[in-house]
């Protein structure tokens, strides 16, 4: 019997030795980057070292207790445990200090740190390099550029846009409660707010609440972003090309398309518009500039205007933060009010004194002490943006001497720092108190829209909207929870619910 041997010169026996060598390299790649994430985690291990936590997993982390819908109760008790920050390790080797002390907050706020760029950039195919997501110097120009749109005088007449569109979906509560008393209000508050802000901010005139479009939009966006919460805390859904080729990746790229599809739409509207009026100069004597005229007409210092890949994202970034934030306060303050009907009934009675007939006005907005206490005190408990993310671009010292290196991400959790008993005796307690003139005892105690240089450029707009909603909703219906249905809040880009949230609602008079 004859044995044949492959000759190293032979095509077979080439294949076979590239295909070895393949392998080499391919073991030799594995084993570098295992070599760099052993580096990694030992340099975050002494970089945290000060701030101590529950020992994680070397492979998941605290993935494992932090599960999507007992996230925040698990972040309650290590803001209880743990004083002033604690890390949380996403896998093996990845990890960021979540901080939910004043002082530590006011620290970070008074620097320039960028935003993290390990999850934030999973928005990019979203929203872009808009607002939200840029730093250095181009942020800086965004940012003064788009401050006008938020003038006192720009946001007059949003008063009456705004209570428009709540009537709008009140009166829709009205049909729909004459057949079930029990609501999901979430869904209809986004339709409003959604509605409110192509009004306002892009000055479409008609609602918009019962447009297809629109609810495909919505839809969109909440898949987004519950697709971006698990793809944070999913190592092998890091990398882009592999996260692109997974059901997942398919079903976000769908969504974004959806997204800016309407979007587009919205922008190419309004050019078409500036080209009928052919002198541009026309639209300052027509009406006030919006924020899409803003964005139009801006010239950046070298006296260009914004490419259409940055006014996109603007748009895309206002458009998301516009209504989705302030849909999720006016639900949880909705929430809250009928979860505590002695303050909500307290609230009704001031209301009803100032508005008589209904009508709202501007100057009617600091008239309501009582109401915007309740407001406020709902947004402490919960926060409609839970968390932002910073990382270190200079080593930092903490008041109390700990300290850490560059490069570290940093979590601030406002959900943490509302809830920190050390900062907001018994915080679980609904207590509008707490806002009384002069009550608060730290600047960095209560940071809804975030703070220091890059707070929420809308912050002035969301609360006048929340105030609206809130006023005009109370005096149409009596609210109470639906006992069967109790949320659930649960951490994602905003602060939603796992299970929607129901109310029951009473119609009680009707003011028009």
């Amino acid at each position: 019997m004859s044995v044949s041997v492959l000759s190293p010169t032979s095509p077979l026996g080439g294949i076979s030795g590239l295909l070895q060598v393949a392998a080499l390299l391919g073991l030799a790649l594995l084993l570098l980057k295992a070599a760099q994430l052993y580096l990694h985690r030992q340099w975050l291990l002494k970089a945290l070292q000060q701030f101590p936590s529950p020992p994680p997993h070397w492979l998941f982390g605290h993935n494992q207790e932090f599960q999507k819908d007992q996230e925040l109760q698990q972040l309650k008790k290590r803001v209880e445990e743990f004083p002033c920050a604690c890390p949380q390790w996403l896998w093996g080797s990845q990890a960021r200090l979540v901080v939910y002390d004043p002082d530590y907050m006011k620290v970070i706020l008074g620097r320039s740190d960028p935003k993290s760029l390990g999850s934030y950039r999973l928005l990019a195919p979203w929203i872009g390099y808009g607002l939200l997501l840029l730093d250095g110097q181009r942020w800086f120009q965004h940012r003064r550029m788009l401050t006008p749109a938020f003038h006192y005088d720009i946001l007059k007449p949003y008063v009456g846009l705004m209570a428009n569109s709540v009537r709008v979906m009140l009166d829709k509560w009205e049909e729909l409660i004459s057949q079930d008393s029990h609501l999901d209000i979430y869904g209809h508050i986004s339709l409003m707010t959604l509605d409110t802000i192509m009004k306002c901010a892009f000055s479409q005139q008609d609602s918009k609440q019962t447009d297809r479009n629109l609810q495909s939009y919505i839809q969109a966006i909440g898949d987004v972003k519950n697709l971006f919460y698990f793809r944070v805390r999913n190592f092998f859904y890091q990398n882009d090309i592999i996260y692109n080729l997974t059901p997942d990746g398919r079903k976000n790229h769908r969504a974004c398309q959806l997204a800016h599809q309407y979007t587009d739409r919205v922008i190419k509207q309004r050019k078409v518009l500036l080209r009928e009026d052919r002198e541009l100069e026309k639209v300052k004597g027509r009406r006030h500039l919006d924020f899409l005229d803003i964005l139009l007409f801006a010239r950046m210092e070298n006296g260009s205007s914004l490419s259409d890949k940055d006014l996109r994202a603007e748009v895309d970034t206002f458009m998301f933060e516009g209504h989705d934030t302030t849909a999720s306060g006016i639900s949880w303050i909705l929430y809250a009010l009928a979860t505590h009907p002695e303050h909500q009934q307290r609230c009704r009675e001031e209301i009803q004194r100032l508005l008589g007939d209904g009508t709202i006005t501007w100057n009617h907005l600091d008239q309501m002490p009582y109401t915007t206490m309740c407001i406020k005190e709902a947004l402490r408990l919960y926060p409609p943006v839970p968390v932002v993310g910073r990382e270190l671009s200079k080593p930092i010292t903490f008041p109390d001497g700990r300290s850490l290196p560059k490069g570290i991400m940093v979590s601030l959790s406002f959900y943490g720092l509302h809830h920190n008993p050390k900062v907001w005796p018994n915080p679980e307690v609904f207590d509008p108190s707490r806002f009384a003139l002069g009550t608060t005892s730290h600047s960095h105690a209560f940071l809804p829209f975030s703070g220091g240089s890059r707070n929420c450029i809308g912050k002035r707009f969301a609360m006048n909207e929340l105030q609206v909603a809130v006023a005009l909703t109370l005096l149409r219906f009596e609210l109470a929870p639906d006992p069967s249905r109790v949320p659930i809040p649960v951490q994602e880009v905003v602060l939603s619910s796992k299970n929607g949230i129901h109310l029951q609602l009473r119609k009680i008079c009707n003011p028009r």
